[in-house]
């Protein structure tokens, strides 16, 4: 998962709350009335791009079925997000399932998919806020190694880590203290490992291919992990939880809209896979394309418009 979903203070979601109502500007959308007309059914996202792809791919998918979308994107964290799905100024943002449970109710989160599903819709229930169905695709720390290094040493997972002398982590300082980062490859993987704090992610690359460091995280759907320069480790002891990604809505929106609703976007969802999203990344933020066009495309290419 991206390391910048962690929580912020409470401080700043007073503020941020404050300023979400603020600057929404306009008629938020209200309660959705039922069937395809009525007030617009507000959509969301997180301030990172297959965030934003996400939720104009859902919206487009939306309106291409005959239901009002209005979009609020690029907003911020979970604590900004949650109370504003629960009031219902907010109705509709993809979510990231293990992210959801660890990051947004501080609890640990299952290794499989239909368990996160289970528990994080356990976990929304009291608040008002439902679940649709998760997507094949996944946006998880993955960890690479460069494909020369794999090659010679026969690195296919993180076990597989054990044949070198010595391992040397780079990841963002929080990844020094992390079950699913740097502890979880003493503790759990039993390597001979030190860590290496390097905050941004363009450096931690430019180390990988100096050979300062053997291993780095990136984010499952980062257009380097498809790149041949680098191979991504399998995480045989699962110290990742899974990251499918789901639609949560206000409850109250699921209940008036029905069943012809949660059908549309459960479409969308059986159809996203993580390589496809990785590709949708890529065309945002290496080609420069626009993400109401992306995600166009991809809707059109899937039959979904």
């Amino acid at each position: 998962m991206r390391w910048t979903r962690s929580l912020r203070a409470a401080g700043v979601l007073a503020v941020a709350v404050l300023g979400l109502t603020a600057c929404g500007g306009g008629d938020d959308g209200g309660t959705a009335a039922p069937g395809k007309g009525g007030a617009p059914i507000v959509v969301a996202s997180f301030n990172f791009t297959d965030s934003q792809i996400l939720a104009e791919v859902y919206a487009q998918a939306l309106e291409a079925k005959g239901y009002p979308v209005q979009r609020k994107f690029n907003i911020g964290s979970r604590e900004l997000v949650y109370p504003s799905l629960k009031s219902g100024e907010l109705q509709f943002i993809p979510e990231y399932q293990g992210a959801a449970i660890s990051s947004g109710f501080n609890e640990q989160a299952p290794n499989d998919a239909a368990s996160e599903h289970a528990k994080l819709a356990e976990l929304f229930k009291p608040s008002g806020i439902g679940l649709l169905d998760y997507a094949p695709a996944e946006n998880k720390n993955t960890y690479v190694v460069k494909s020369d290094l794999a090659q010679q040493q026969g690195l296919r997972t993180i076990s597989d880590l054990k044949k070198l002398d010595k391992v040397v982590l780079g990841g963002p300082p929080e990844c020094g203290t992390r079950a699913n980062c740097f502890i979880g490859f003493r503790d759990v993987y039993k390597l001979n490992v030190t860590f290496s704090s390097i905050q941004e992610s363009g450096p931690r690359v430019e180390q990988l291919r100096s050979g300062a460091v053997t291993v780095i995280p990136l984010d499952s759907v980062n257009p380097l992990v498809g790149n041949p320069d680098f191979t991504a480790l399998e995480d045989d002891q699962k110290i990742v939880a899974t990251e499918n990604i789901v639609p949560a809505v206000n409850q109250k929106v699921l209940d008036e809209r029905g069943p012809d609703f949660a059908a549309a976007v459960n479409a969308v969802s059986a159809k996203l896979t993580t390589d496809q999203l990785r590709d949708l990344n890529k065309q945002v933020d290496e080609d420069g394309d626009q993400v109401a066009d992306v995600a166009k495309d991809w809707l059109s290419q899937e039959g979904l418009l």
